[in-house]
């Protein structure tokens, strides 16, 4: 979510070496500056401090998802970002403070996570800080605002590989409203998207959808990017949600 990679974050030296008048004059030593996700984090959770002053009835997730799915795709210079370096994209403060829909996701949703990828009872007890857990309904699809379709790099060129999502997206904009649907597929994959509209009668109020992701393989092990992109019928809001195709065999 914050990669950091043109996040610069300096510091001046502690010690001065000499007083000027009732100023003091620093060490040219001392000063500093670096980047990457340890100087991106800091950025990040102040924004998501400030939402909670705003929303103080929202998750953790739901700030999470107004943070993700209203960032832009464009850098300072008005460019588009490099795909490996962007992340959900530049977080906008004055637009997560209002993002139209969010995916939220409550404790448990993490604990079915948890079981599904195989983790042991004490595993999860750690993590979790109880042993009152339920893994009746473990699942790999968290309710996240981001897909990411994994795939063998070494299947049969051409094989048919799919991969289906359900989100469900949350009201927190206007009572009554409808959104539909826009997709930016990742260069040779196919994607669906059910239904193609979103229809609100209040705030708060819930809907699910349905992705289904489908590419044939290349034998290139090629990393894909696109977007599923959920827009208000009055153009008050964009959500914008990332797609990634990518190979498990990555690198290898």
């Amino acid at each position: 979510m914050a990669p950091g990679s043109l996040v610069l974050a300096s510091w001046i030296p502690d010690d001065y070496t000499a007083a000027v008048g009732k100023n003091t004059l620093l060490s040219s030593e001392g000063f500093n500056l670096i980047s990457g996700t340890s100087m991106a984090c800091p950025h990040a959770s102040g924004v998501a401090a400030l939402l909670r002053g705003v929303h103080p009835e929202w998750s953790h997730a739901a700030i999470r998802s107004a943070m993700m799915t209203t960032a832009t795709e464009l850098d300072s210079s008005m460019m588009p970002i490099k795909d490996l370096a962007m992340g959900a994209g530049h977080i906008v403060p004055n637009l997560a403070m209002d993002p139209g829909l969010v995916y939220d996701a409550a404790p448990q949703d993490y604990v079915s996570l948890l079981c599904s990828m195989n983790f042991t009872r004490n595993q999860i007890m750690t993590i979790t800080r109880s042993n009152n857990y339920d893994c009746a309904n473990s699942s790999l699809d968290l309710n996240y605002p981001s897909f990411v379709a994994f795939y063998d790099k070494n299947v049969t060129t051409g094989a048919m590989l799919k991969h289906r999502f359900r989100r469900v997206v949350t009201n927190v904009g206007a009572a009554a409203t409808t959104y539909k649907v826009k997709v930016a597929p990742p260069e040779g994959v196919k994607v669906a998207v059910w239904p193609q509209s979103l229809v609100f009668g209040k705030k708060n109020e819930q809907r699910d959808y349905y992705v289904e992701i489908v590419y044939p393989s290349d034998g290139q092990g090629r990393v894909l990017y696109g977007s599923i992109v959920w827009s208000e019928e009055s153009g008050s809001h964009v959500v914008r949600s990332p797609i990634v195709v990518a190979p498990t065999s990555a690198g290898k």
